[in-house]
């Protein structure tokens, strides 16, 4: 039994050891061109899954109008368009430079069938090591469901919401 404990602490130190120094000589590469590690999309994903959780059962309070569509798209061009681009699908230049690139929400990757809960959940707490911020702080709770509305709508906007975004 003794050498069954000492084999399994050689192996978590040598694990250790050779994660500590495989990561301080370079071998996790921080810039944005780089290419991700061997699982680290699955590992990102099973994470961001585990966070977000529940969130997808939370419903926006707000009624979809064109009041709410219309705020929203203020919003919207004041903190997201800038990576996540407008209507016309556009990409911006800061875009192209991210890793992970941002989805661009007017385009394929729009978040239109995503659960309320889950697109505000990240409005709110943002997605570590993406670049996408957490909006708790900066905007109200009706703002942030503006945006959510606005994004869940990307395909379906109303001729005067998108009318905002030609300005």
């Amino acid at each position: 039994m003794r050498g069954f404990i000492f084999g399994v602490v050689t192996v978590l130190v040598v694990t250790f050891v050779g994660g500590y120094l495989f990561i301080t000589n370079g071998g996790v590469r921080m810039e944005t061109t780089a290419k991700p590690l061997p699982l680290e999309k699955m590992v990102a994903g099973m994470a961001l899954r585990a966070s977000i959780a529940n969130a997808g059962d939370t419903k926006n309070p707000l009624p979809i109008n064109d009041e709410t569509l219309l705020a929203g798209a203020q919003l919207y061009q004041d903190h997201c368009a800038g990576c996540h681009g407008n209507p016309g699908g556009r990409t911006s230049a800061i875009s192209k430079e991210m890793f992970p690139p941002p989805p661009q929400l007017f385009g394929e990757q729009g978040v239109t069938d995503d659960p309320e809960g889950v697109t505000y959940w990240v409005v709110t707490h943002g997605i570590r090591l993406s670049g996408m911020p957490g909006f708790q702080s900066s905007l109200s709770d009706a703002q942030r469901w503006q945006v959510r509305a606005l994004v869940a709508h990307a395909d379906k906007l109303p001729p005067a919401v998108l009318k905002t975004f030609s300005r």
